[in-house]
């Protein structure tokens, strides 16, 4: 894959070669009609393509992205209203336990309800060893992918009612985690662990938690975090050969956000381009 170096957090207007979110291409058949969801870290990537899905799907999308994202969660939200549903765009910075906190309050604020949680947002640094790592960027990472889930689910969990879907996003990371992100890796770990906990905590309540394990998928993130030898080869080591595009990964958390998965929980669903996950 190959594609010029960005600066941290990336921008989709950069990306050489271009991501594939499902501008052009998704094409929705009500199968969220009705519901709300909120997405993390949903300007670009991931979980862009998930709000795109989502809202031509039938959903009304609330979404959190950092403040330094404002041109890439503008364009989120004109494909959401562009769909004919209503968007809610909250720029915040998820290491802040209250910005979490805020976002749920804004979500239920504007839309008076959330059926569906996705905890998507997430940061990685590509370190040689552990001792490359800085002290402030190990908890950065953990704070963004583990820190932000449980304070923002904390927070969600009052008012989801029997029907909800929670939808977190891991990694095949968490399985086969490579030694140069190895902050990255042991969230995403703690990411699928969490998920099944919750999953048999709050069945009683009927809502389902499931994760999504992503393999090597092509957005912002990569020519932000790795170096270019890495991004050169992003995705080829894959049984498929290449790095899939965050559309691939859309009908997954449709899927799951959809009542058609309504005894799907405590699942975790590899989309990796033919690598198995454990």
């Amino acid at each position: 894959m190959s594609g010029h170096q960005q600066e941290h957090p990336g921008s989709e207007q950069q990306m050489t070669p271009p991501t594939d979110c499902g501008e052009e291409s998704y094409r929705g058949s009500g199968r969220l009609e009705g519901k709300v969801a909120l997405i993390t870290g949903a300007d670009s990537g991931i979980g862009r393509a998930v709000a795109i899905a989502f809202a031509r799907e039938g959903a009304d999308v609330a979404f959190g992205h950092l403040p330094v994202e404002e041109d890439d969660g503008r364009e989120v939200e004109r494909l959401v209203t562009g769909a004919g549903r209503r968007a809610l765009r909250v720029p915040g910075d998820l290491a802040d336990p209250q910005a979490c906190r805020d976002l749920v309050a804004r979500t239920l604020e504007e839309f008076g309800r959330l059926d569906v949680l996705v905890n998507n947002a997430a940061f990685q640094m590509v370190r040689e060893r552990l001792e490359d790592v800085p002290d402030e960027e190990w908890d950065h990472t953990i704070a963004v992918n583990l820190d932000a889930m449980f304070h923002i689910t904390k927070a969600a969990l009052p008012h989801l009612e029997a029907g909800a879907s929670i939808i977190n996003t891991t990694s095949v990371n968490s399985d086969n985690p490579p030694p140069g992100l190895i902050a990255y890796d042991t969230t995403k770990a703690g990411i699928a662990n969490f998920t099944a906990a919750l999953a048999r905590q709050y069945g009683d309540r009927g809502i389902r938690a499931n994760s999504v394990a992503p393999g090597p998928i092509w957005t912002p993130l990569i020519p932000a975090t790795m170096p270019p030898e890495a991004v050169e080869a992003f995705g080829t080591d894959t049984p498929l050969g290449r790095a899939g595009q965050p559309v691939e990964l859309a009908p997954v958390y449709v899927m799951l956000a959809s009542d058609e998965s309504s005894y799907v929980s405590g699942a975790r669903i590899a989309v990796t381009g033919g690598t198995p996950i454990l």
